[in-house]
C-alpha cells in the first residue's frame, strides 16, 4: 500500500514534484492519486490535512502521555499518515506507523464480516435462532415468557436483549488465552441476563457478540480465531493484524497507559496482554494503521469480491437496524453509524485498557480516517473526519 507524507503532499500539488517524505520514506505516487491532484479538490484536501495535524499534534500535547498514529484513506490507499508521542515513554521510543495497538471493539466489524460471508455461502441465515448452533444459550437467566429465540441478526445488532456484560464481580473471566476463550463463554452465559425482550430495542452487548463469534464458528466447522485469519485477513493482506501478540506483533507494540484520578496504570494494559478470556469475537484484535487502511479501502467498496460481493457490502451499508431518538448514533450489521453536522460516518470505535482507536469512513467523500491511540481521547477520528470531509463537499460545490 502506497503513502506519502504531508510535507510531499503539500509540494506536489504545489510544484508537481516529489520532495523527501517526512514520516517515513520516498515513495512513488501510484497513477490515480496523480490524476486527483489535478482537481479543485487537492488544495482543500491539503489544507484539511494539515488541520487534521495540528489536531492531533494538540491532542498530543495536553499531556504528553502515551502515542497517537492517525491515517488517511483515499482511492484505496493510505495516502497520509503521521505518528505522535512515545511508543514507549520510559524509554523514549517515539511512536512510528510501525506500532502495533489494540483495536478493541473494531473486532466486531471482523465478526460481523465473518457472520455476512455465511450468509452469502449459505451456511447461514441472519433470522436463524442462536440456539440452533449454540443451545447453552438457554443457560441465560431471565428469560422473558413467551418470548421468541434470539436470532444471529439481533446478535449482529445488538437488539438480542442480552445485558452488556455477565455478571463477573470475581473477575473470574475477563483475562486468560485467546485459545480457551469458548471454554470462558460457555462458563458465564448462566451469569448472563436478559434486560430486555429480543429485537424490542438497542442496548450494547459485548457477551452478545462473544456468543455470535462461537455460533458462526461452530456453523463454519472451523474455530473462529482461524477462519478469520485465513478468509479476513489474509486475503486483505493485514499481515499485522492477530488476535494476541507473537513475532509479527510484539516488537511494535505501543505500550498503552491508562489515566486514572490523575495517575498512570501502566499494569491494566499490561494485564490485558495475557489475553481478554471470552471476548476474542469482541475486542481482541490488534492491528496497525497500515493494516487498518487495507479494509478502511474495503469498506470503501475496493474490488474484494473474494472477500464478500460489492452488493452485500452495499446492501449492509444500507441496513441500520437501530437509532437514537436524536439521529446522532445508529447500528447496523457490526457498525456504528454517527452524525457530526453534516457528516454521516460509518465504522467503529473501540476502548480497551490503555488503548483507545477508531476506524470510520465517509461514503459520500469515499474518505477514512484511522486513529489510534495510547491514551483517552474524545472523538478524535471523528473530528478528523469530519475536516476532510468538509474541505471534500466544500471544493465539489
Amino acid at each position: 500500500m502506497l503513502n506519502i507524507s504531508e510535507q510531499t503532499l503539500g509540494d506536489y500539488m504545489l510544484k508537481g514534484i516529489l520532495l523527501t517524505v517526512l514520516t517515513v520514506c520516498v515513495l512513488p505516487v501510484p497513477s490515480t492519486y496523480s490524476q486527483q491532484t489535478q482537481t479543485t479538490q487537492a488544495p482543500d484536501l491539503r489544507k484539511a490535512i494539515e488541520q487534521v495535524d495540528s489536531l492531533a499534534a494538540t491532542e498530543i500535547a495536553k499531556d504528553n502521555i502515551g502515542s497517537i498514529t492517525i491515517g488517511v484513506v483515499s482511492g484505496g490507499n493510505l495516502m497520509w499518515t503521521k505518528s505522535y508521542g512515545y511508543a514507549d515513554i520510559e524509554k523514549k521510543v517515539p511512536a512510528t506507523r510501525d506500532n502495533v495497538y489494540r483495536i478493541a471493539s473494531i473486532t466486531k466489524q471482523f465478526t460481523a464480516l465473518m457472520l455476512l460471508q455465511l450468509v452469502e455461502q449459505g451456511k447461514v441465515h441472519l433470522s436463524d435462532p442462536v440456539e440452533k448452533y449454540v443451545p447453552e444459550i438457554n443457560k441465560v437467566q431471565g428469560r422473558f415468557p413467551g418470548a421468541p429465540p434470539i436470532t444471529l441478526v439481533q446478535l449482529a445488532t445488538h437488539t438480542s436483549g442480552l445485558d452488556r456484560e455477565p455478571d463477573d464481580e470475581e473477575l473470574k473471566y475477563v483475562l486468560g488465552p485467546v485459545s480457551g476463550w469458548e471454554k470462558m463463554l460457555l462458563a458465564i452465559l448462566p451469569r448472563t441476563t436478559y434486560i430486555h425482550e429480543p429485537g424490542t430495542r438497542y442496548s450494547y452487548s459485548n457477551v452478545g457478540y462473544a456468543v455470535l463469534g462461537l455460533a458462526l464458528s461452530r456453523a463454519a466447522s472451523k474455530p473462529y480465531v482461524e477462519y478469520v485469519r485465513e478468509r479476513i485477513l489474509t486475503p486483505l493482506k493485514m499481515s499485522h493484524t492477530a488476535f494476541a501478540l507473537d513475532e509479527q506483533t510484539k516488537p511494535n507494540l505501543a505500550r498503552g497507559y491508562l489515566i486514572e484520578n490523575g495517575k498512570i496504570d501502566k499494569e491494566a494494559p499490561e494485564r490485558g496482554h495475557q489475553g481478554l478470556g471470552w471476548k476474542v469475537p469482541v475486542g481482541s484484535l490488534y492491528s496497525t494503521v497500515d493494516d487498518l487502511a487495507r479494509f478502511v479501502a474495503f469498506e470503501l467498496g475496493e474490488e474484494n469480491a473474494n472477500i464478500l460481493r460489492r452488493k452485500t457490502l452495499e446492501d449492509n451499508f444500507e441496513r441500520v437496524s437501530s437509532a437514537y431518538s436524536d439521529l446522532t448514533y445508529g447500528y447496523g450489521i457490526g457498525f456504528q453509524v454517527r452524525r457530526r453536522g453534516n457528516l454521516t460516518a460509518l465504522g467503529h470505535d473501540g476502548v480497551v485498557a490503555g488503548y483507545q482507536c477508531s476506524a470510520w469512513i465517509d461514503p459520500k467523500t469515499r474518505l477514512g480516517i484511522i486513529a489510534l491511540t495510547t491514551r483517552q481521547e474524545k472523538f478524535l477520528g471523528l473530528r478528523a473526519l469530519e475536516i476532510l470531509a468538509n474541505a471534500n463537499r466544500t471544493s465539489d460545490k
